[in-house]
């Protein structure tokens, strides 16, 4: 009789494992993972380049460039400041495991500077990404297709990092402070040239300025 009861506990445990609502062990994933980049609104930049380090110590250069910020935001004094996260420029990183740490150079737009910066990607962070895709969003029953990191640029080269839960809400992992290109844009080879400010921008700017510190 105890054996048959403990036998019977068993098969229901595996039951219930096997059947766990929330194991999104089964849902389509993508092998890869992927970084956007962001940036504060108006605060437009451009990213020249970026290299990904994975924990396997391989490097993953992404060359082609692409615009963060946005000039359609919020309206008024208060836009620009803090991080609203719209949309962004989206990079799978084909072939990497997860990463180690993160390479960036950008064009911050509407200093105009150039920075760039290693940002290291802590461990913490790491596990949310791969929790993010092992196990379903409580309250959707559903997990997202891949595992995300986003890097906010912003104006003095404040590098804010964010990983993606199984629900997709931001989670704040990592900041740092990238130093300035001394080679400037396209190091060197656009004579100086900076990637052109949107005229919603540099209203903004004009009538606002640059809310330093605030991210």
């Amino acid at each position: 009789m105890k054996k048959w009861m403990t036998l019977t506990g068993l098969l229901f445990l595996g039951g219930c494992q096997a059947t766990d609502p929330l194991s999104a062990e089964h849902d389509p994933h993508s092998p890869w993972w992927s970084i956007d980049f962001q940036g504060p609104s108006y605060m437009l930049g451009w990213v020249e380049n970026s290299t990904a380090e994975d924990i396997n110590g391989k490097f993953f250069n992404n060359h082609m460039g692409g615009v963060i910020g946005t000039d359609t935001a919020l309206e008024g004094s208060e836009a620009a400041r803090g991080w609203h996260r719209a949309g962004g420029n989206v990079r799978p990183v084909t072939g990497a495991a997860l990463p180690k740490r993160i390479f960036v150079r950008w064009q911050s737009v509407v200093e105009p500077q150039t920075y760039k910066v290693w940002v290291d990607i802590p461990e913490q962070a790491r596990e949310i990404m791969r929790t993010s895709i092992s196990r379903r969003c409580p309250d959707t029953l559903r997990s997202p297709y891949r595992a995300s990191l986003t890097l906010g640029l912003a104006p003095g080269g404040v590098v804010q990092v964010w990983v993606r839960d199984s629900c997709h809400d931001a989670i704040k992992v990592a900041r740092a402070q990238a130093e300035v290109e001394p080679l400037g844009p396209h190091l060197g080879k656009s004579n100086g040239h900076y990637y052109p400010q949107s005229e919603k921008s540099k209203r903004y700017i004009e009538r606002y300025g640059i809310p330093y510190g605030s991210w």
